[in-house]
């Protein structure tokens, strides 16, 4: 039920490995920090790694009046999550669906998940352009207040699928937010010199490109890695390493009412 949520963001790549789900975690964690009541739906029926780094693996979704209940990560309710995951009986458990029963588990938590009042609710989405992405446009196509943000690497086979993302988004009528690139070089823990051990600026260019609002580039530091399994954010956390720095920066991209609509 998304009556009550005042935006809704979809976190979508070209392809696997770019890191969407830290990306996911880390955005709806800088949210909640900032005081905002956020929701975060896990429809990566296959790979639900949600509940893993947010570590609220085995614990239970319920089912209340109006529907299921989404677990929460902190006493004050401003984190609520929805997550296949909490559906398994084990991490190792193997989703094995085809297209049909996939697409009704989708518009079951894109219908019947209570989230009450959110002024976030951060969708973490399977890469590609499959089955499951065309059920969350065909629901979310009347949402006033829909976007979405695409992670990719520096790689130019990532930038590939990226593109390819750009026009399912422009095909479908979902508002494109803006291109994050992640692991954007090495941030060494001691000295913070970056090296660009993959290459650096192809998110930016894609960006220029297609004329896409560039959010900023995420590189890889082996602190936020450990940071993955305990639910903490790096904004918290981490307060003056870069990715603090750059999702600080992205959220003001997203609660500027100068850029909301």
């Amino acid at each position: 039920m998304l009556d009550y949520v005042k935006q809704v963001i979809l976190v979508l790549s070209g392809k696997g490995g770019v890191g969407k789900s830290t990306v996911s975690t880390q955005l709806a964690l800088t949210l909640k920090e900032r005081g905002y009541k956020v929701g975060l739906l896990d429809i990566d029926l296959c790979g639900p790694s949600v509940p893993y780094i947010l570590n609220l693996e085995n614990q239970n979704v319920h089912q209340g009046p109006d529907g299921w209940i989404p677990v929460y990560l902190d006493k004050e309710q401003r984190l609520g999550v929805m997550s296949i995951g909490f559906l398994l009986n084990s991490r190792n458990d193997a989703v094995v669906w085809r297209g049909p029963k996939k697409t009704s588990m989708i518009k079951q938590f894109l219908e019947d998940v209570c989230w009450q009042e959110l002024d976030f609710l951060i969708i973490d989405t399977p890469p590609g352009t499959s089955d499951e992405h065309i059920t969350v446009m065909e629901n979310l196509r009347q949402v006033p207040h829909c976007g979405a943000i695409l992670v990719t690497t520096p790689q130019e086979v990532a930038i590939e699928d990226v593109r390819k993302e750009v026009t399912f988004c422009r095909k479908t009528g979902i508002r494109i937010i803006g291109i994050i690139e992640n692991m954007s070089g090495y941030e060494c823990p001691n000295c913070s010199e970056c090296t660009n051990i993959f290459s650096s600026g192809g998110g930016k260019s894609l960006a220029d490109i297609s004329k896409i609002p560039f959010m900023g580039s995420v590189p890889i530091d082996p602190r936020v890695g450990k940071l993955a399994g305990q639910g903490l954010a790096a904004v918290k956390e981490l307060p003056d390493s870069t990715t603090s720095r750059i999702f600080t920066e992205i959220v003001n991209q997203l609660t500027d009412p100068t850029t909301s609509d």
